[in-house]
């Protein structure tokens, strides 16, 4: 598994980047024909991480539930976020990833309830949600690619 957190480590070092590079204004805009924006896309990953690893196994998630409530899937933007909420999020990008392969070494994740994904593929065990969260994030890679050309 050392080569999927690499590769969550290598993505969420690139949305890192892009809070760091873009403005708050930047950030919270929902360019035409687009449903949501730049820092949904990243809070979103962080939020379906930890849905996919943690709250599949049974296990509490690192996160409040208000902001799983924010950026769950089905979910758009409601409101501007702050800039705390920004600094928040970035936090999260690497202290969730730190601690899911902490957890995943101490052998946390036993068990897991099956859930098929919008693709029609079943994740049977915290192993495969780990891969599959990999390609959920290269996905909103590609939406945050495409929304900041829309800027």
């Amino acid at each position: 598994m050392d080569w999927a957190f690499d590769i969550t480590i290598k993505n969420r070092t690139l949305f890192k980047s892009f809070l760091e590079t873009f403005t708050l204004e930047e950030l919270n805009k929902v360019p035409k024909g687009f449903n949501n924006n730049i820092i949904w896309n990243i809070a979103h990953t962080v939020v379906t991480q930890q849905l996919l690893v943690y709250n599949l196994s049974g296990v509490p998630m690192l996160l409040s539930h208000e902001m799983v409530d924010m950026y769950r899937k089905g979910t758009k933007p409601e409101r501007d976020v702050t800039y705390a909420e920004v600094d928040l999020i970035k936090g999260l990008l690497f202290s969730t990833i730190e601690k899911t392969k902490e957890d995943y070494n101490n052998h946390i994740f036993e068990k897991y309830n099956e859930y098929t994904v919008t693709t029609k593929s079943t994740l049977t065990n915290v192993d495969e949600a780990i891969d599959f969260n990999n390609f959920h994030e290269g996905i909103h890679l590609g939406y945050i690619l495409a929304l900041k050309k829309s800027l």
